[in-house]
């Protein structure tokens, strides 16, 4: 059977792979990779030798198809996104659907995410929580920043280095300076830093020197209140 395996990659450190995604990434006809020159650094670490070809978001359907056809006349194929784990914030949901829509079998191979990561050290009540990915530049960015503001569970949403500054002013304007936010900045790197505390502090604490990476911000419910010891 056709088979395309989405395999999850690690976020930062290179350890956070599990051994059944370096089984599949050796044993596959071939890795579509979103930035081949990236995911070099992991295969050559664990001396996986299976060729990779690009496949990003501006990819055209031609080339999609092209990977399609390859693996419906008998290739395995693995895909795996620049960090964690494919599809979450991530152009791979054109090739996932349309392999399906082929008859191509659809393999999980689950692993890191920054999106479970910050969840599960956060100290926030994450039983139910709304994840936004990447907030849009400009269109629709304030509205749904305002919708922060009376909700009963907690707000996710991933944020680049130049945009950070920019977020923390319009959580301080729309949703209040007092607001409780947990802060993920450089996960499973060296530098990794896990903050919580108010929206004002985070202010404070953020500056040039710690605003490099990316970030992944929780953003508390109406009712719930952080405190540092």
């Amino acid at each position: 059977m056709s088979q395309l395996y989405i395999v999850a990659t690690p976020i930062g450190n290179l350890e956070d792979i599990t051994f059944r995604a370096i089984k599949v990434l050796t044993e596959v006809d071939f890795i579509a990779a979103e930035d081949t020159r990236h995911s070099k650094r992991l295969l050559d670490k664990y001396d996986i030798k299976t060729p990779s070809v690009s496949f990003h978001s501006h990819s055209s359907d031609a080339k999609i198809n092209h990977l399609i056809e390859r693996i419906k006349k008998g290739e395995t194929a693995a895909l795996v996104s620049d960090a964690g784990t494919p599809c979450v914030s991530d152009p791979g949901f054109k090739f996932v659907k349309l392999a399906a829509q082929a008859g191509i079998k659809i393999i999980p191979i689950p692993g890191a995410s920054a999106l479970t990561t910050l969840i599960s050290a956060s100290g926030f009540p994450t039983d139910t929580f709304t994840f936004h990915g990447f907030l849009p530049h400009k269109k629709g960015r304030q509205t749904l920043i305002k919708s922060f503001l009376e909700t009963d569970h907690c707000q996710v949403v991933y944020e680049s280095v130049h945009r950070f500054p920019k977020l923390l002013k319009e959580l301080s304007e729309y949703v209040g300076a007092e607001r409780s936010i947990c802060v993920g900045r450089e996960l499973t790197k060296m530098h990794e830093e896990i903050w919580r505390g108010t929206v004002s502090e985070a202010q404070k604490h953020f500056n040039e020197s710690n605003t490099k990476g990316e970030f992944v911000v929780i953003v508390s419910p109406e009712k719930f209140c952080y405190t540092q010891a």
